[in-house]
Protein backbone atom coordinates (compact mmCIF):
# COMPACT_ATOMS: atom_id res chain seq x y z
CA UNK A 1 0.00 0.00 0.00
CA UNK A 2 1.61 3.25 -1.14
CA UNK A 3 2.12 6.00 1.43
CA UNK A 4 1.54 9.54 0.20
CA UNK A 5 2.57 12.73 1.97
CA UNK A 6 0.26 15.71 1.40
CA UNK A 7 1.89 19.05 2.29
CA UNK A 8 -0.93 21.58 2.09
CA UNK A 9 -1.94 24.38 4.47
CA UNK A 10 -5.55 24.75 3.26
CA UNK A 11 -7.48 22.24 5.35
CA UNK A 12 -10.40 21.93 2.93
CA UNK A 13 -8.11 20.89 0.09
CA UNK A 14 -5.88 18.56 2.11
CA UNK A 15 -8.93 16.80 3.59
CA UNK A 16 -10.48 16.41 0.13
CA UNK A 17 -7.29 14.92 -1.33
CA UNK A 18 -6.62 12.67 1.67
CA UNK A 19 -10.16 11.24 1.69
CA UNK A 20 -10.03 10.59 -2.03
CA UNK A 21 -6.66 8.85 -1.89
CA UNK A 22 -7.69 6.76 1.11
CA UNK A 23 -10.81 5.63 -0.75
CA UNK A 24 -8.54 4.49 -3.60
CA UNK A 25 -6.40 2.32 -1.32
CA UNK A 26 -3.53 4.70 -0.55
CA UNK A 27 -2.28 5.70 2.91
CA UNK A 28 -2.21 9.53 3.08
CA UNK A 29 -0.50 11.67 5.71
CA UNK A 30 -1.27 15.40 5.89
CA UNK A 31 0.99 18.16 7.22
CA UNK A 32 0.15 21.85 6.99
CA UNK A 33 3.47 23.72 7.14
CA UNK A 34 6.70 23.68 5.19
CA UNK A 35 9.13 22.87 7.99
CA UNK A 36 7.20 19.79 9.12
CA UNK A 37 6.62 18.86 5.50
CA UNK A 38 10.35 18.78 4.80
CA UNK A 39 11.04 16.73 7.94
CA UNK A 40 8.45 14.14 6.89
CA UNK A 41 9.57 14.14 3.26
CA UNK A 42 13.14 13.22 4.18
CA UNK A 43 12.24 10.30 6.45
CA UNK A 44 12.16 7.82 3.57
CA UNK A 45 8.73 6.57 4.66
CA UNK A 46 6.75 7.92 1.71
CA UNK A 47 6.34 6.83 -1.90
CA UNK A 48 5.12 10.17 -3.29
CA UNK A 49 4.53 13.76 -2.21
CA UNK A 50 1.66 16.07 -3.15
CA UNK A 51 3.16 19.50 -2.46
CA UNK A 52 1.72 23.00 -2.26
CA UNK A 53 4.04 25.93 -2.97
CA UNK A 54 2.65 28.69 -0.75
CA UNK A 55 3.25 27.21 2.70
CA UNK A 56 3.86 28.78 6.12
CA UNK A 57 7.35 28.36 7.57
CA UNK A 58 9.05 27.23 4.35
CA UNK A 59 7.84 27.48 0.76
CA UNK A 60 7.33 24.47 -1.48
CA UNK A 61 10.21 25.36 -3.81
CA UNK A 62 12.67 25.01 -0.91
CA UNK A 63 11.19 21.64 0.03
CA UNK A 64 11.35 20.52 -3.60
CA UNK A 65 15.02 21.54 -3.84
CA UNK A 66 15.96 19.57 -0.71
CA UNK A 67 13.96 16.50 -1.72
CA UNK A 68 15.50 16.50 -5.20
CA UNK A 69 18.98 16.45 -3.69
CA UNK A 70 18.42 14.10 -0.75
CA UNK A 71 15.60 11.84 -2.05
CA UNK A 72 15.96 12.02 -5.85
CA UNK A 73 13.84 8.88 -6.44
CA UNK A 74 10.86 10.31 -4.53
CA UNK A 75 8.27 11.70 -7.00
CA UNK A 76 6.75 15.08 -6.17
CA UNK A 77 3.50 16.37 -7.66
CA UNK A 78 3.21 20.12 -7.17
CA UNK A 79 -0.38 21.22 -6.54
CA UNK A 80 -0.73 24.98 -6.30
CA UNK A 81 -2.82 28.05 -7.05
CA UNK A 82 0.19 29.55 -8.81
CA UNK A 83 -0.37 28.81 -12.48
CA UNK A 84 2.06 31.11 -14.27
CA UNK A 85 4.39 29.66 -16.88
CA UNK A 86 7.35 30.84 -14.80
CA UNK A 87 6.20 28.88 -11.73
CA UNK A 88 5.42 25.80 -13.80
CA UNK A 89 8.87 25.83 -15.38
CA UNK A 90 10.52 26.47 -12.01
CA UNK A 91 8.77 23.48 -10.45
CA UNK A 92 9.50 21.07 -13.28
CA UNK A 93 13.09 22.18 -13.70
CA UNK A 94 13.45 22.04 -9.92
CA UNK A 95 12.73 18.32 -9.95
CA UNK A 96 8.95 17.99 -9.72
CA UNK A 97 7.54 14.91 -11.45
CA UNK A 98 4.33 16.77 -12.29
CA UNK A 99 2.53 20.10 -11.80
CA UNK A 100 -1.19 20.80 -11.35
CA UNK A 101 -2.95 24.12 -10.88
CA UNK A 102 -5.86 24.73 -8.50
CA UNK A 103 -8.78 24.34 -8.88
CA UNK A 104 -8.37 20.74 -9.98
CA UNK A 105 -10.35 17.54 -10.43
CA UNK A 106 -9.53 14.64 -8.15
CA UNK A 107 -9.78 12.15 -11.02
CA UNK A 108 -6.95 13.89 -12.84
CA UNK A 109 -4.80 14.05 -9.71
CA UNK A 110 -5.44 10.35 -9.07
CA UNK A 111 -4.38 9.47 -12.61
CA UNK A 112 -1.14 11.40 -12.18
CA UNK A 113 -0.45 9.79 -8.81
CA UNK A 114 -0.90 6.32 -10.28
CA UNK A 115 1.28 7.19 -13.25
CA UNK A 116 4.15 8.37 -11.03
CA UNK A 117 3.91 5.30 -8.80
CA UNK A 118 3.90 2.84 -11.68
CA UNK A 119 6.94 0.58 -11.75
CA UNK A 120 9.17 0.64 -14.87
CA UNK A 121 7.76 -1.79 -17.40
CA UNK A 122 4.41 -2.02 -15.63
CA UNK A 123 1.48 -1.99 -18.01
CA UNK A 124 -0.54 1.18 -18.28
CA UNK A 125 -4.23 1.16 -17.33
CA UNK A 126 -6.62 0.07 -20.05
CA UNK A 127 -6.95 2.59 -22.86
CA UNK A 128 -10.51 1.42 -23.53
CA UNK A 129 -13.59 0.88 -21.41
CA UNK A 130 -16.48 -1.21 -22.75
CA UNK A 131 -19.90 -1.79 -21.21
CA UNK A 132 -22.50 -3.36 -23.48
CA UNK A 133 -22.37 -1.51 -26.77
CA UNK A 134 -20.82 1.61 -25.19
CA UNK A 135 -17.09 2.05 -25.69
CA UNK A 136 -14.78 4.80 -24.46
CA UNK A 137 -11.43 5.29 -26.18
CA UNK A 138 -9.54 6.96 -23.34
CA UNK A 139 -6.37 7.65 -25.27
CA UNK A 140 -8.17 9.61 -28.01
CA UNK A 141 -11.03 10.76 -25.74
CA UNK A 142 -13.69 9.40 -28.09
CA UNK A 143 -16.99 7.67 -27.28
CA UNK A 144 -19.02 5.14 -29.26
CA UNK A 145 -22.52 3.71 -28.94
CA UNK A 146 -22.48 0.61 -31.10
CA UNK A 147 -20.81 1.60 -34.36
CA UNK A 148 -21.81 5.23 -33.97
CA UNK A 149 -19.32 7.77 -32.65
CA UNK A 150 -20.89 10.11 -30.09
CA UNK A 151 -19.60 13.58 -29.36
CA UNK A 152 -19.15 14.13 -25.61
CA UNK A 153 -17.97 17.26 -23.87
CA UNK A 154 -14.87 16.98 -21.68
CA UNK A 155 -17.04 16.86 -18.55
CA UNK A 156 -19.39 14.26 -20.03
CA UNK A 157 -16.39 12.12 -20.98
CA UNK A 158 -14.96 12.36 -17.47
CA UNK A 159 -18.29 11.41 -15.89
CA UNK A 160 -18.71 8.47 -18.27
CA UNK A 161 -15.18 7.28 -17.50
CA UNK A 162 -15.73 7.37 -13.73
CA UNK A 163 -19.03 5.50 -14.01
CA UNK A 164 -17.68 2.83 -16.37
CA UNK A 165 -14.49 2.31 -14.34
CA UNK A 166 -16.68 1.63 -11.30
CA UNK A 167 -19.08 -0.69 -13.11
CA UNK A 168 -21.42 -2.45 -10.69
CA UNK A 169 -20.77 0.02 -7.85
CA UNK A 170 -23.20 2.68 -6.67
CA UNK A 171 -21.55 6.10 -6.71
CA UNK A 172 -23.18 8.89 -4.72
CA UNK A 173 -23.69 12.35 -6.15
CA UNK A 174 -21.04 13.63 -3.73
CA UNK A 175 -18.49 11.08 -5.00
CA UNK A 176 -19.20 12.00 -8.60
CA UNK A 177 -19.01 15.72 -7.83
CA UNK A 178 -15.61 15.36 -6.18
CA UNK A 179 -14.13 13.10 -8.85
CA UNK A 180 -15.44 14.91 -11.91
CA UNK A 181 -15.99 18.53 -10.84
CA UNK A 182 -13.28 18.85 -8.16
CA UNK A 183 -13.16 19.99 -4.58
CA UNK A 184 -14.71 23.42 -5.15
CA UNK A 185 -18.32 22.38 -5.66
CA UNK A 186 -21.77 23.02 -4.19
CA UNK A 187 -22.94 19.79 -2.49
CA UNK A 188 -26.54 20.82 -3.16
CA UNK A 189 -26.05 21.20 -6.88
CA UNK A 190 -28.07 19.07 -9.31
CA UNK A 191 -25.30 19.17 -11.94
CA UNK A 192 -24.67 15.41 -11.64
CA UNK A 193 -28.31 14.61 -12.41
CA UNK A 194 -28.21 16.94 -15.40
CA UNK A 195 -25.06 15.35 -16.84
CA UNK A 196 -26.32 11.82 -16.24
CA UNK A 197 -29.29 12.87 -18.33
CA UNK A 198 -26.94 14.01 -21.09
CA UNK A 199 -25.17 10.63 -21.06
CA UNK A 200 -28.44 8.75 -21.25
CA UNK A 201 -29.52 10.77 -24.28
CA UNK A 202 -26.20 10.30 -26.06
CA UNK A 203 -25.12 6.78 -25.03
CA UNK A 204 -28.41 5.04 -24.26
CA UNK A 205 -31.21 5.40 -21.75
CA UNK A 206 -30.33 2.13 -20.00
CA UNK A 207 -26.62 2.82 -19.48
CA UNK A 208 -26.89 4.48 -16.06
CA UNK A 209 -29.24 3.16 -13.38
CA UNK A 210 -30.59 5.46 -10.68
CA UNK A 211 -30.43 3.86 -7.23
CA UNK A 212 -32.99 5.88 -5.35
CA UNK A 213 -31.56 7.73 -2.36
CA UNK A 214 -28.02 6.50 -3.02
CA UNK A 215 -26.75 7.57 -6.41
CA UNK A 216 -25.97 6.06 -9.81
CA UNK A 217 -24.61 2.77 -11.12
CA UNK A 218 -23.54 1.34 -14.46
CA UNK A 219 -24.34 -2.39 -14.68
Amino acid sequence: MNRILIVEDEARISSFVAKGLKAEGFTPTVVSDGVTGLDYALTGEFDLIVLDIGLPGMDGFTILERVTVERPALPVIVLTARDSVTDTIAALEGGAADYMSKPFRFGELLARVRLRLRSPGEAAPDDELVVGDVRLDLRRRRAFAGEREVELSAREMSLAEVLLRNRGLVLSREQLLSQVWGYDFDPGSNVVDVYVGYLRKKLGADLVTTVRGLGYRVD
